[in-house]
């Protein structure tokens, strides 16, 4: 394949996508070539195009969230042509034969790597017609998940992770403050788990009618936010996700949990925010941090789309096609319309 030529999307400065044409590559030892289905565009994936990430490059081609099918590999590779996969886009220090492994690393906790790095930032993403990545990246999934199903395997698992760093018990009361697709899947993912109440705070229309019609309970965000949380859980909730990752939610998270209750920090904040220690000091609350996802935990996703059992292929997407990529991320940016953007490399036309 070495002689063939592929699409891709690049960043290459703010507010700048560009089509370029460049070779499939050849995949290496360990490693397999990917031909990409879809590609699921991140929040992190808008602060790249804005300029706004402090790794991304431009030129790099970008995006983290994608699945396809194994089309060419080594031959002593697990993996067999033909094979549909989710890839797991996470690049640890360990991933790149660092000697000596950071602790992390070498305690078996590589999801929060000291330099921990990520398909289509630290090395060419998803949005391509081939992507090469390491065959223990690529997860296979039941050739019956349709891709517009599999290709929500990776910010699921960013929910999965979340509620079982919570310690979330069958009857807890569940706050989220944030329902984008991270908040929407903590949400299925906290009911599914035997939350007795689940409730969504969400300062968009369209996404608080989106999570309504899945059965939650939705507040409007603001500050009467966590008062209203104290009311409809009788005292507080056992558990407060933040997965809004902005500075006014950071400061009401406390205030919506319970006395002795948790708080999970799910969203990533660009900033450091001002949060009330206080508030966990007086009423003994366990504050949680929470970085993407272990192996374990994108396993767990990838069961969950395979039996539907959340119902994810209920959920409203739009599928572009890789020359329409401007299109798709503005649509993906006004975060109404659809739960999720994706774009289909393998699609002509607009």
């Amino acid at each position: 394949m070495s002689t063939q030529t592929m699409r891709v999307i690049r960043w290459t400065g703010p507010g700048e996508l560009a089509q370029d044409t460049v070779p499939v590559p050849v995949p290496g030892p360990d490693r397999v070539l990917v031909k990409v289905t879809r590609v699921g565009i991140c929040g992190s994936d808008l602060a790249i195009r804005r300029g706004e990430h402090a790794r991304a490059r431009p030129g790099v081609i970008i995006g983290h969230e994608f699945v396809g099918v194994v089309a060419d590999a080594p031959g002593d590779a697990p993996l067999a042509p033909g094979t549909p996969v989710a890839v797991r886009p996470l690049i640890a220090c360990r991933d790149r034969g660092t000697d000596p492994l950071c602790g992390p690393c070498a305690s078996g906790n590589p999801h929060v790597c000291a330099s921990l790095g990520l398909y289509g930032v630290d090395e060419p993403g998803g949005l391509a017609e081939y992507v090469e990545v390491r065959a223990e990246a690529a997860h296979p999934i039941r050739s019956d998940v349709p891709a517009d199903l599999a290709v929500l395997a990776e910010p699921l698992a960013v929910a999965v992770h979340a509620v079982a760093r919570s310690g979330l018990r069958s009857g807890d009361t569940v706050a989220i403050f944030g329902a984008g697709p991270i908040g929407l899947f903590t949400a299925l993912v906290a009911r599914h788990r035997g939350a007795r109440q689940v409730i969504l705070v969400e300062p968009n229309d369209w996404r608080r009618r989106t999570a309504e019609e899945r059965g939650f309970a939705v507040l409007p965000a603001g500050p009467e936010a966590p008062r209203r949380v104290r009311e409809l859980t009788g005292g507080g909730a056992d558990i407060v996700f933040d997965s809004a990752g902005h500075a006014a939610v950071a400061l009401q998270v406390t205030d919506a949990a319970r006395i002795q209750g948790t708080v999970v920090v799910a969203g990533v904040h660009k900033q450091p925010p001002a949060v009330d220690l206080r508030g966990v000091n007086f009423a003994e609350q366990t504050l949680i941090g929470t970085r993407v996802y272990s192996r374990d935990d994108f396993l767990a996703a990838i069961a969950l789309l395979e039996s539907d059992e959340l119902r994810l292929a209920t959920l409203p997407t739009t599928t572009y096609p890789l020359t329409a990529s401007q299109d798709a991320f503005h649509a993906a940016g006004l975060g109404e319309g659809s739960v999720k953007i994706l774009i289909d490399p393998t699609r002509d036309g607009s």
